[in-house]
């Protein structure tokens, strides 16, 4: 511990953080930037690049007040303002994102930095980063043998506002940062970020930064999957076991609250896009860019010798992803009851099937089929409740070991009973917005971008 600290002390690197946004509350701002600020190195390593997005009304002033508030607690805090109008681009935090990057990488080199030493932080707004995130990242940085082809992933944790919103709210968030955390336990380096992630900007000029059409809604998975493709299969997902603490989404209102996370889900499933991306750089349809191509025969050479079998393995975990929550919800809640209504219905009034057409009746290997499909279907759930149930103990130790939270400031016993709302959380949060997602993305590739309201009281935050 004491080596990690001292090489972080003596750090050579310079953190970018990228913080994207639009129409947030400027006291979240304040806050999520001003925890970077108590970082013992933010004065001499680290850059603020506050990414402000032109088609919000009023950002010009809120980005000032910004500026001049963190004006002596940074090495530089640079502003960019993200036109609306760019000719083929899809509104979202992506190409937000990829022009504060482009603008910002610009600006840190006119200024005379090595782009050699330049690690991007892309940030949410509500991210609260601790400085261990930062040292573990330069540990792994340093110790890697070619830094330049990582992407750096945290999980992710919900404990800033988490007994301020509706338990099914709270439900939903705990699984997904659950579902992360396993997605990052990948063995070959095959994981994606969510929400916050850093990287080299050595990578992020080798890739072209970051997309910008309707394919790259989802910005954190998307561009692992760029830097995969674009390098060969060069490029892994590192670790880093810290945890990045965000804001549940929250209102003033129980039913508001419940609606604020409903559209924030349709806006995370749009993410979808991602399978047609992957199908297409897995299996060699190219775009036809000069510019890829070029980046595409110059990594060739240092390709993975195991790229096919890469490809294969990011597909599989691309699809289970996105089509886990289209389907999971109506196979177990769905399929088995309805087949129960066609197959034994209540009355006789309502049948469909002629008992004696009725294969489960007239054949044992299909009675003996139909049995096992039922029990399956009990059980299916049961790796989602060990999950649950290993994340509930790592929730409160992350709670009183990193936070330094008291147990009554942390989940107790009692919070075992927000479970009860699972069913409630997978419909309205999971399976609806999913299923929609899918359907209307074979009609409709570009969608409204459109941010769930939030609630911040900067007078309570921790």
């Amino acid at each position: 511990m004491e080596a990690s600290l001292k090489l972080y002390e003596d750090s050579h690197y310079i953190h970018a953080f990228i913080v994207p946004n639009y129409a947030e509350p400027e006291g979240l701002l304040r806050d999520t930037i001003k925890r970077l600020a108590n970082h013992r190195n933010a004065q001499t390593n680290y850059v603020i690049i506050l990414a402000m997005e032109a088609s919000e009304m009023g950002h010009a002033a809120k980005a000032e007040s910004l500026a001049e508030y963190f004006k002596d607690s940074f090495l530089h805090f640079i502003t960019t303002v993200h036109p609306s109008d760019i000719p083929g681009e899809s509104r979202g935090k992506g190409s937000n994102v990829s022009y504060a990057a482009r603008v910002g990488c610009s600006e840190l080199i006119r200024r005379g930095l090595d782009r050699r030493r330049v690690i991007l932080t892309v940030s949410d707004s509500d991210s609260s980063i601790p400085e261990l995130y930062v040292q573990e990242v330069e540990k792994s940085f340093t110790q890697a043998e070619d830094p330049y082809f990582l992407l750096f992933a945290p999980p992710i944790f919900f404990s800033r506002n988490c007994f301020d919103v509706p338990a099914a709210v709270r439900m939903t968030d705990i699984t997904w940062s659950a579902m992360v955390m396993s997605n990052l336990s990948n063995s070959r380096g095959i994981a994606f970020p969510c929400s916050t992630y850093s990287l080299s900007m050595v990578l992020a000029e080798r890739v072209g930064f970051w997309d910008t059409d309707a394919d790259s809604v989802g910005e954190d998975m998307h561009m692992m999957l760029k830097c995969f493709f674009k390098t060969d299969g060069m490029a892994r997902c590192q670790p880093i076991f810290v945890p990045i603490n965000l804001t549940n989404v929250q209102t003033s209102g129980y039913i508001s609250n419940m609606y604020a996370r409903y559209v924030q889900a349709k806006r995370h499933y749009n993410g979808i896009a991602d399978v047609s991306y992957t199908l297409r750089n897995a299996f060699g349809v190219k775009d036809g860019n000069s510019t890829s191509d070029l980046i595409s025969k110059k990594s060739s050479l240092y390709a993975s010798p195991t790229f096919w079998f890469d490809k294969l393995i990011i597909c599989i975990k691309v699809l289970e992803a996105h089509m886990i929550p289209v389907t999971s919800g109506w196979l177990m809640f769905a399929a088995v009851p309805l087949m129960q209504f066609v197959l034994f219905p209540p009355h006789s009034i309502v049948a469909i099937v002629d008992p004696a057409d009725n294969p489960i009746l007239t054949s044992d290997f299909y009675a003996t089929l139909w049995n096992i499909v039922k029990i399956i279907t009990v059980f299916l759930p049961f790796p989602l409740f060990a999950t649950l149930a290993i994340y509930e103990y790592l929730h409160r130790f992350v709670d009183r070991e990193l936070y330094r939270k008291t147990t009554i400031e942390s989940r107790t016993w009692r919070n075992c009973f927000d479970y009860i709302t699972l069913p409630i959380a997978a419909w309205l949060f999971m399976t609806i917005p999913s299923t929609i997602a899918a359907l209307k993305r074979l009609y409709k590739t570009n969608d409204q971008y459109i941010v769930a309201e939030k609630f911040f009281d900067e007078e309570r935050a921790d």
